[in-house]
């Protein structure tokens, strides 16, 4: 069993049915179940999936969002005071965009075997405390 955090495209992808990622992503959930695996991700990917619908001004389909991810998720990972700490570090040391620190640093505190993204510029990037950061098209799935 792994600990798996994904990147907020991974579920835009999913929720939206992506034609070129959607089967991807559904493939690599449902390996993960196969292997009883945890998928993470950060309180801050509920706001980016959110604010997209949000943005359409229809709360009906924000509440099913919200439903859907949570029902998918294992845990999801707050941003505390340790979380900003690492946040800090990661963005100072490594001039990574805020976003993209800031799930960084969330799968770094929750202890995240794998970081699974579609950002190649975060692909092969070592951040203590990940033991991976893959992308859609790894083979470990």
């Amino acid at each position: 069993m792994s600990r798996i955090y994904w990147d907020t495209m991974l579920f835009i992808y999913w929720l939206e049915d992506n034609p070129q990622f959607a089967k991807r992503v559904g493939a690599i959930r449902a390996r993960m179940r196969e292997r009883d695996d945890q998928l993470l991700t950060g309180a801050f990917t509920f706001g980016e999936v959110l604010a997209g619908v949000y943005r359409s001004r229809n709360s009906t389909l924000a509440v099913e969002t919200k439903r859907l991810m949570q029902n998918a998720v294992s845990e999801v990972v707050p941003f505390t005071i340790e979380t900003a700490d690492r946040y800090a570090q990661i963005r100072g040391s490594m001039g990574l965009a805020p976003a993209d620190a800031i799930h960084l640093a969330s799968a770094v505190e929750a202890r995240c075997d794998l970081f699974l993204t579609n950002d190649k510029r975060l692909v092969g990037k070592f951040v203590p405390g990940i033991q991976f950061i893959a992308a859609l098209d790894t083979t470990f799935f």
